[in-house]
């Protein structure tokens, strides 16, 4: 069962290789090649594969596992290296040069100048002022953003493997399918149940879903006729009973209770009375 994974720099593939030892295959070539191959397994009979004609585009590798596919995604995804910012790479995230010293001498003041970044000199070295924004995430970084970068020797990227998809059995699914739980399924089977349950209550058609409340309508309905006449049954009888004497059934539940906790706890000993009060004879107020 394969998965289609971005790869990144060497070392990367080399880490993922080792660590999926005995759960899964990573294995990656030039695109025409892995287009021809999946082509005459295609002409051959395997047409199944023919979705994953069109996902060979760009830098992909397919992963192929036969394990638990959510375990593979973490220990494949888990491996991440340090690289340099490149002038035109997308920044995956905003990058900030914090303020203090940059080990960097005066001669290179005028290049921090044109860059608008406050600086000053500290010990015969340029020290910025405050932190400075110098990549957007989502924008290609600049050729200026890149040579701060690197003069400063920040290595703010980290790449490594991307899943893409998840082919299983001719189907691509996307890579959110593993994060669904059994808790997700059920939350959502109940909750189409209930829908199902309404429609059909609300057009008057019998289903599975709805019977159960028809019948506990239709139980209701004859309650309600019961107790408006003479008619009776078990059900009927306590409600009427409950009708006729709504105080009787609130002072038995007190009661119950009251017994229960007495039950529970003994009630406390009385305490005796203080020698002082047998040896003078009066109260307080006396």
């Amino acid at each position: 069962m394969p998965h289609l994974a971005r790869p990144f720099p060497r070392s990367v593939p080399q880490l993922i290789r080792i660590a999926l030892r005995g759960t899964a295959e990573l294995l990656n070539g030039k695109n025409t090649m892995m287009r021809k191959a999946i082509q005459t397994m295609i002409d051959g009979g395997r047409e199944e594969l023919i979705p994953l004609l069109p996902l060979i585009v760009g830098n992909v590798a397919f992963v192929f596992t036969d394990k638990d596919l959510k375990e593979v995604r973490d220990m494949m995804t888990k491996f991440k290296v340090k690289a340099p910012a490149r002038v035109g790479a997308i920044a995956p995230v905003d990058v900030f040069v914090p303020k203090g010293p940059t080990g960097l001498g005066p001669e290179k003041t005028q290049f921090f100048q044109a860059l608008n970044i406050t600086t000053k000199i500290a010990r015969g070295l340029i020290e910025i002022m405050s932190d400075v924004k110098v990549c957007i995430e989502g924008s290609r970084v600049g050729a200026s953003e890149a040579a701060l970068l690197n003069m400063l020797h920040v290595s703010p990227f980290s790449y490594g493997l991307e899943l893409l998809h998840v082919y299983d059995a001719g189907a691509i699914f996307d890579p959110v399918v593993l994060d669904i739980t059994e808790a997700d399924i059920l939350g959502r089977f109940c909750g189409a149940i209930s829908t199902v349950a309404a429609v059909s209550l609300e057009i008057g058609f019998l289903t599975v879903a709805s019977v159960p409340h028809i019948v506990a309508n239709g139980f209701k309905n004859v309650l309600a006729i019961a107790v408006e006449t003479d008619i009776t049954f078990p059900a009927a009888e306590k409600a009427k009973a409950y009708i006729a004497d709504p105080s009787a059934f609130a002072s038995a539940a007190p009661a119950a209770a009251a017994g229960g906790a007495a039950a529970a706890a003994p009630a406390p000993e009385p305490e005796p009375e203080s020698e002082s009060e047998e040896d003078m004879g009066f109260g307080l107020f006396d």
